[in-house]
């Protein structure tokens, strides 16, 4: 028989799984911090970021204002670009550098090649993982949107493009903080325009 006091005992040891919230509502910035001056526009529901007309002179974030540690994120991204190096990101567990624009910390790159690589950005400044580039032809929809899906729980970070694991990494060095706030990245030098929309988080909590 399914007691209340065994049903009580399953609750308190099944760990908790906080329900997905939109981290932008389609209209506003509200949560969001960021040149939305000259750099961040709201365009039919989805977050801009850049021009095909100027170069955009130096990479430029957007970021949430809170904190997190073990999540998954989901968002569509899509990147159109003519010269320079077409590229972006999304930043996690990340930090803004004081007094700069520059951002510190992992990056869920897109463009340029990259698209589903992990970036260490303004830290290691190198790629922590990345798919093969048979995969990546496969699964990329150039100019086109794509699902991103990246996961963060304990040392662990996963990306998914499309549907399609292009990356399962481990953090070896316990200096590396594992927590921080989300960005969203144009990349400087280049004449290109990044979109991302339907943006949801969902915290995981034990």
């Amino acid at each position: 028989m399914f007691t209340r006091a065994l049903f009580f005992t399953l609750a308190v040891a099944t760990p908790l799984w906080a329900q997905p919230a939109r981290l932008f509502d389609g209209k506003t910035f509200t949560g969001w911090d960021g040149d939305t001056q000259t750099t961040w526009r709201i365009e039919e529901g989805a977050i801009v970021g850049g021009s095909l007309d100027k170069t955009v002179p130096r990479n430029e974030f957007l970021c949430t204002q809170e904190t997190l540690k073990d999540f998954e994120l989901r968002l569509k991204y899509k990147l159109v670009g003519t010269e320079g190096f077409v590229n972006g990101g999304v930043q996690i567990r990340s930090k803004r550098v004081p007094n700069h624009h520059e951002m510190v910390g992992y990056q869920a790159d897109l463009g340029a090649g990259f698209d589903g690589a992990l970036y260490d950005e303004s830290r290691r400044n190198k790629m922590l993982a990345q798919p093969k580039t048979e995969l990546l032809d496969q699964i990329l929809k150039k100019e086109d949107w794509n699902d991103y899906r990246i996961r963060c729980e304990g040392p662990r970070i996963q990306l998914w493009l499309n549907g399609t694991q292009t990356v399962d990494y481990t953090e070896k060095d316990p200096a590396i903080p594992l927590e921080g706030i989300i960005g969203l990245q144009i990349h400087g030098n280049c004449k290109a325009v990044v979109r991302f929309k339907e943006i949801t988080l969902e915290k995981l909590a034990k």
